[in-house]
């Protein structure tokens, strides 16, 4: 059972990135996907959730309105489409999967996560 993230990368403030968290050992359809992200010194935080079985999204205030979360099944893949970055959203970018549905406040605790990937840089600056 593994997760992978890719995608990262560095970018110029307003510009994009597409985050991939790919499972290995397990369908990712009967998960729910959460995109995480820690900055130097700083607690990891949520940033998005996609419930199982093409339920509810959610995103944290700070992203809403620019990140979209997304799944393509046939891939295995969930997806984290970052627009209009910012300075601020510099981190290493994790993923990470609940079994099941999951819904608010649990999408934002670490501790409801079964299996987490790697992480994967994000670096926002000119």
């Amino acid at each position: 059972v593994q997760l992978q993230a890719s995608g990262g990368g560095l970018v110029q403030p307003g510009g994009s990135l597409r985050l991939s968290c790919a499972a290995r050992g397990f369908t990712l359809d009967y998960y729910a996907i959460g995109w995480f992200r820690q900055a130097p010194g700083k607690e990891r935080e949520g940033v998005s959730c996609i419930s199982s079985s093409d339920g509810p999204t959610y995103y944290a205030d700070s992203v809403k309105g620019r990140f979209t979360v997304s799944r393509d099944n046939a891939k295995n893949t969930v997806y984290l489409q970052m627009n209009s970055l910012k300075p601020e959203d510099t981190a290493v970018y994790y993923c990470a999967a609940h079994y099941g549905r999951l819904n608010p406040p649990k999408v934002w605790m670490t501790n409801e996560y079964d299996y987490w990937g790697q992480g994967t840089q994000v670096t926002v600056s000119s």
